[in-house]
């Protein structure tokens, strides 16, 4: 179990990243769902041990990570939002090497894990090529599989499914979906569609705070009878948004879908949606823009 206390991070140019963060993450996969900039890499930074909060407390399986950091490192696996890799150097010596920085010393059993992970992570094919060469989806893909060398209790991911195709970005969630039944995983993104389809709990992040947490059936029934849609032309659009909560549009069949937030219907022509994940999020999130204004 992961338990997050009371976690602050101010950079020298006054910047808030982290403000009073509070989380208990336990086994399985966790969502940490928000814009860029909210402040989830730095969050994920600090519980990777790369950098010290300025306050708070972090315990990993009861242990103390600021006071003991190689209690969660010895435990970990992590993917950044940008890593760079050797070049010329194959799919194979490269994890190989990773897997002797990560003291896994015996050539026999690591060798078994290096193959093993390449064959969960779909690279064994390629594992004869230079990681340099290899498409983002293979080069993420390889990504994980160095994250999950030692078998680590916690796996770390920030923004992992960033700029994939759809297919590559659906073999990725079934890697991750697998490791996450016996290991903790946080998935951090910006992508709503990601932690709608992987995480059984979840956290939204925005200007460095908290804003929503829980299991996400538990938040959108919060919004239950709430959200309401409207096709409109777009030159309305500028009158709606200042009679109403306006919290997304997206251009369907050249109008533009309003969804809006409201406990009453807001108007003649609007009709009545069920929640989504998406609707959950913009509402979190244009709250938190609607009190900086």
């Amino acid at each position: 179990m992961l338990m997050i206390s009371n976690l602050n991070k101010t950079y020298d140019n006054g910047v808030k990243a982290l403000v009073d963060i509070n989380l208990t993450i336990k086994q399985g996969m966790f969502g940490l769902l928000g814009p860029n900039g909210a402040g989830k890499s730095t969050l994920m930074r600090t519980l990777a041990t790369l950098q010290s909060p300025d306050s708070g407390e972090i315990l990993f399986n009861g242990h103390n990570i600021q006071h003991d950091p190689q209690a969660v490192r010895s435990h970990l696996g992590y993917l950044p939002q940008e890593f760079g890799v050797y070049p010329k150097i194959s799919a194979f010596n490269l994890l190989n090497h990773f897997a002797i920085l990560k003291g896994l010393t015996d050539k026999v059993t690591r060798l078994e894990q290096v193959n093993a992970l390449l064959q969960q992570t779909n690279l064994y094919q390629h594992r004869k090529k230079a990681v340099s060469s290899f498409s983002g989806g293979m080069k993420q893909r390889f990504g994980i599989a160095q994250a999950l060398l030692g078998t680590p209790k916690l796996v770390i991911v920030d923004e992992p499914t960033a700029g994939l195709d759809p297919e590559e970005r659906n073999r990725f969630h079934n890697v991750l979906a697998d490791i996450s039944e016996n290991t903790i995983v946080i998935l951090s993104t910006h992508i709503v569609e990601d932690v709608s389809n992987l995480c059984p709990d979840m956290a939204i992040m925005a200007a460095g705070s908290i804003i929503k947490q829980g299991p996400p059936q538990k938040l959108l029934a919060q919004l239950a009878g709430s959200i309401w849609r409207k096709h409109v032309n777009k030159q309305e659009i500028s009158e709606y948004q200042q009679q109403f909560k306006v919290i997304s549009q997206r251009l369907v069949a050249g109008k533009v879908q309003l969804h809006v937030l409201s406990e009453n219907c807001p108007a003649a022509g609007f009709e009545p949606v069920q929640a989504d994940l998406e609707d959950l999020y913009f509402s979190a999130i244009n709250g938190i823009a609607a009190r900086g204004n």
